[in-house]
């Protein structure tokens, strides 16, 4: 009996899927160094090449991170956090310098624990988001230092494998 190949659409799923687990396990498999991660580079470069269909990835990614570490107040900055992100990447995606992306990977980490304060604005006010983010600013320079490296050292080789992946199919 001969079996059908999956449809585009399957695949595509499946593949949106995957992005989402390398998201999480990518996290986890650096969680012993603070603040340093491959998830704002791949998010970049899953935006370059998926363009709008990045967000089923990173609510999908958000909803393992909550089911891994619980659904603290934290991961309600996370369902904008990633978003903010992408949408800045969508409105400068015809830019090819690597520089460029390490730049705003690297600013992005920086205003990240800024961006994770606004949920604590809300709940505590002023004052608790700005105990929040001030406490955090160490965090956020080795979070801006290594999204910056991170971006230079990966995005070529992950973005022609992306590429070629993205195509296969």
């Amino acid at each position: 009996m001969k079996q059908n190949p999956p449809s585009k659409n399957v695949i595509h799923i499946v593949t949106l899927g995957f992005l989402s687990a390398i998201l999480l396990v990518g996290q986890l498999g650096m969680a012993f160094l603070p603040n340093i991660e491959p998830v704002t580079t791949l998010i970049i470069l899953y935006t370059l090449i998926y363009k709008k269909q990045i967000f089923p990835v990173i609510y999908t990614f958000v909803l393992l991170e909550g089911l891994v570490f619980g659904f603290g107040i934290w991961w309600v900055s996370y369902l904008y956090i990633w978003s903010i992100l992408a949408l800045i990447v969508l409105s400068l995606q015809k830019i090819t310098s690597v520089i460029l992306w390490a730049v705003v990977s690297g600013a992005f980490g920086l205003l990240f624990g800024a961006l994770c304060a606004i949920p604590y604005l809300i709940s505590g006010g002023p004052g608790a988001a700005f105990a929040y983010w001030t406490a955090g600013i160490p965090y956020d320079i080795l979070h801006c230092a290594g999204n910056f490296v991170l971006t230079l050292t990966l995005y070529r080789p992950l973005l022609h494998l992306l590429k070629k992946l993205n195509t296969a199919y």
